[in-house]
């Protein structure tokens, strides 16, 4: 078997960090492990292992035929079963298959506002659906949407899975003081609602000026980020609120941070949560999605409500307080993700859907 993971770009997104899982873990359990990126490079990129075969596209416009001919002949030449296709290329997966009618295609649904399912657009998806063996959904509300619109008769809940990485080498070194760092792993996306959370920080400074926060995550330098920034301004958090972008050595920024916190209106099973109990923080984010079961219990983490900074602030305060409630908090978290989503019982059952 030869499986290609198939994805629009490598920036450090959800979907793009479990494709390039997914490629790496693949290596030792089939034939041949490929990935391809149809738009975009991006800080990803470098956490390919090198025995995963490597293709970009160069993708400029939604029907390029020249991108498509270059991804037929690849998968024609190294002889590719199998396509796994991540979030929106799945229009570029069912192309290939009307071109190469013998491939085996999954779509792994990613798809970030879950909890906005009735403005999802689905015309073309409906029908590229018909080409899918099955899907993948990265919650159980994606799940329950998928089989009530789309055409596959196979549609699995897989919750993500966390890789095993050493602590990355530090690039990144955070602002603030040491032992007083709260970490926001988030591309600046409405969704993920860095206003309620800056919001929300805004409230504890009083009691813990000393406490810092750090946004790690794109910058799309656009509305929302001007709305971030106007925000930022108005709650006069220059000295406190900092913006590092895409960074490549996540697990090395994950082990300088103390609380790791989401407050998203919207998510599937964020990764984020997952690299945060990995690397044994304490946790706070929002109940949304499938967030419950990463923070099942108060003994894992706080789940708050969604666009409620007081509640927010209060969760942090706790945490800020105490030492002896965060620290054993993160371990008991960091304990549970390392049985619960563990990468070899979910490569078992990726596996069974490619035959």
């Amino acid at each position: 078997m030869r499986v290609l993971q198939l994805i629009d770009s490598l920036d450090a997104g959800g979907a793009e960090r479990m494709a390039v899982n997914l490629a790496n873990a693949l290596v030792t359990e089939v034939e041949g492990a490929y990935l391809c990126t149809t738009r975009a490079e991006g800080l990803l990129k470098a956490s390919l292992k090198a025995e995963v075969s490597y293709l970009f596209l160069k993708r400029k416009r939604t029907l390029d035929f020249g991108a498509l001919k270059r991804l037929l002949q690849f998968v024609k030449q190294e002889q590719i079963t199998v396509v796994h296709a991540h979030a929106s290329s799945y229009f570029m997966a069912t192309l290939l298959k009307l071109v190469h009618p013998k491939l085996t295609i999954i779509w792994h649904d990613h798809y970030g506002n879950s909890e906005f399912l009735e403005q999802r657009p689905k015309t073309i998806l409906k029908w590229c659906s018909k080409t899918f063996k099955a899907i993948i959904t990265v919650n159980a509300v994606l799940e329950h949407w998928d089989k009530q619109h789309l055409h596959s008769k196979q549609v699995v809940f897989l919750p993500n899975f966390i890789a095993s990485y050493a602590t990355t080498k530090t690039i990144t070194k955070l602002k603030g003081v040491a032992g007083k760092r709260v970490l926001c792993l988030a591309n600046l996306r409405p969704q993920k609602d860095h206003v309620t959370l800056l919001k929300g920080f805004q409230q504890v400074l009083q009691q813990f000026p000393e406490w810092t926060l750090h946004c790690v995550g794109k910058d799309f330098e656009d509305a929302y980020t001007a709305t971030i920034t106007a925000t930022v301004q108005a709650l006069n958090l220059e000295k406190s609120v900092f913006f590092y972008g895409s960074c490549k050595d996540t697990t090395a920024i994950i082990a300088q941070a103390d609380i790791g916190v989401l407050a998203s209106k919207s998510e599937g099973l964020p990764l984020a949560l997952l690299e945060y109990g990995q690397g044994g923080l304490a946790v706070i984010t929002t109940a949304v999605g499938d967030c419950h079961l990463v923070i099942p219990s108060k003994r894992y983490g706080e789940l708050i409500p969604s666009e409620n900074p007081e509640a927010l602030a209060r969760a942090l305060k706790s945490y800020m307080a105490r030492i002896e409630l965060r620290e054993p908090t993160g371990a008991c978290l960091q304990n549970f993700i390392a049985k619960t989503f563990s990468e070899a019982a979910s490569i078992k059952q990726i596996l069974a859907l490619y035959v």
